[in-house]
């Protein structure tokens, strides 16, 4: 028979030490032969761990923490991993349950450092998203920022939820997600409310006070925050926004993608919630910006080569409160290469570089991805279709015209609108 492996404890404490720990948290702990935590956590149980026992910090040391529990195991030694508060709500439990044997640990949660600064507010939680930037630096937030920046994730969930906890770091902290906020034209929509040192004797709730004035504050660490909606946001239409929900150039035609067009151009695009999604060409934003919205667990790069435009593609944006949506001001192909690759591609222009830029996005395609290409010009049709052969892909045309009521005297008339051909097509033999 094999040796029966004594399980790792994964204890949750809090910042009252050994008060936090019930007894048989506390019997475990006594009794380890290695301790692993961070050296704050460390320190502040040291009277508690056996003086012949191991202790390792496992502060930058993460990734190495399984293969400790490991060898510790099999040389039959027993093991305690110390965590804060709740080892499975953005903490080390699941990381571990991952990479070691789940028969190979027992999680003795605590309260979670969320869940107790709600009781201090008297907020109830079990409606509250609880989000993390508990990471390395992320650096202030930029509108417009790619997935990569640290605060992505947090901006993304405040845009989705009403009721937010928020566990901070010493260099993510309550005043760097108030300017964002602010940054994002959110100040106003929401209450905010730190809880410093929590279990401390210098604990402290901060609240009450203005985003913008928060955005300026210092706040002892460590600390959460919470955030609740002040502002209802008004029912979002999916999809089919009007043409005049954008601003567009003036007093020049706008350059924009029109209502009906828009519409088939993004169902052909066969979105996802997580779609990576290209706008070329992007005009005042309307299709990028839609499909921002629809996938709002993707993310949209858009490129235009015209300054006035890419203002008014950025002031969109803002107005319709979109955060996962990146704007380049530049003429494709170039900075493309940076871009994750995409889902699904949109092409709304192109400066004359048509036949290059669909061989690159042919070879960037993700396996069923579709390209979307809307053209009004004979010459760049036949262009797209001659280099779709060219490069063996599957591809089809729909010509759109769409005609709209205008009134004439006490009647209507039909307006056509001009003729748009919709080219659709997938990396050969993908369809």
């Amino acid at each position: 028979m094999e040796p029966v492996i004594d399980k790792c404890r994964i204890v949750g404490v809090l910042d009252d030490g050994v008060a936090s720990l019930g007894a048989t948290a506390l019997q475990h702990l006594r009794a380890a032969q290695l301790v692993i935590g961070g050296a704050r956590t460390l320190q502040l149980l040291a009277a508690h761990i056996a003086p012949e026992a191991v202790q390792r910090d496992l502060g930058g040391a993460l990734s190495q923490v399984p293969e400790w529990i490991r060898a510790a195991q099999a040389e039959g030694q027993r093991v305690v991993v110390l965590a804060t508060g709740d080892p499975l709500c953005h903490g080390i439990a699941a990381y571990l349950a991952s990479r070691l044997c789940i028969e190979a640990i027992e999680v003795l949660p605590n309260v979670s450092t969320l869940q107790l600064a709600c009781a201090r507010l008297g907020l109830h939680w079990q409606d509250m998203k609880f989000s993390s930037v508990h990471s390395k630096d992320a650096g202030d937030w930029v509108p417009g920022s790619p997935p990569g920046h640290g605060l992505y994730a947090l901006l993304r969930d405040i845009r989705q939820h009403d009721r937010l906890a928020i566990l901070t770091s010493p260099d993510n902290t309550p005043d760097r997600i108030a300017r964002m906020l602010v940054a994002e034209g959110l100040a106003d929509d929401f209450q905010m409310a730190v809880a410093e040192r929590l279990c401390q004797p210098e604990e402290r709730i901060v609240s009450g006070m203005a985003i913008s004035a928060a955005a300026q504050m210092p706040f002892a660490d460590p600390n959460v925050v919470l955030l609740w909606r002040s502002r209802l946001r008004a029912p979002q239409v999916l999809l089919g926004l009007p043409d005049a929900s954008f601003e567009q150039r003036h007093p020049e035609k706008g350059l924009i993608t029109k209502h009906e067009v828009r519409a088939v151009s993004l169902a052909r695009l066969q979105l996802r919630a997580d779609s990576v999604v290209w706008d070329i060409g992007a005009g005042s934003g309307s299709v990028g910006l839609e499909a921002a919205r629809l996938c709002r667990n993707g993310h949209v790069y858009a490129i235009e080569k015209n300054a006035d435009d890419a203002a008014i593609v950025q002031r969109n944006r803002l107005a319709m409160g979109i955060s996962n949506h990146t704007l380049v001001h530049g003429k494709a192909p170039e900075g493309l290469k940076d871009w994750a690759d995409p889902d699904a591609v949109f092409v709304g222009g192109s400066g004359g570089e048509l036949a290059e830029l669909i061989a690159l996005i042919l070879k960037r395609l993700r396996p069923q991805g579709w390209l979307v290409m809307n053209f009004v010009t004979i010459e760049n049709l036949g262009m797209a279709v001659a280099t779709l052969k060219e490069q063996g892909a599957t591809w089809d045309v729909l010509q759109l015209q769409a005609s709209r009521s205008k009134p004439i005297l006490h009647m209507h008339r039909m307006a056509a609108e001009n003729p748009v051909w919709i080219v659709c097509a997938q990396a050969g033999g993908a369809a």
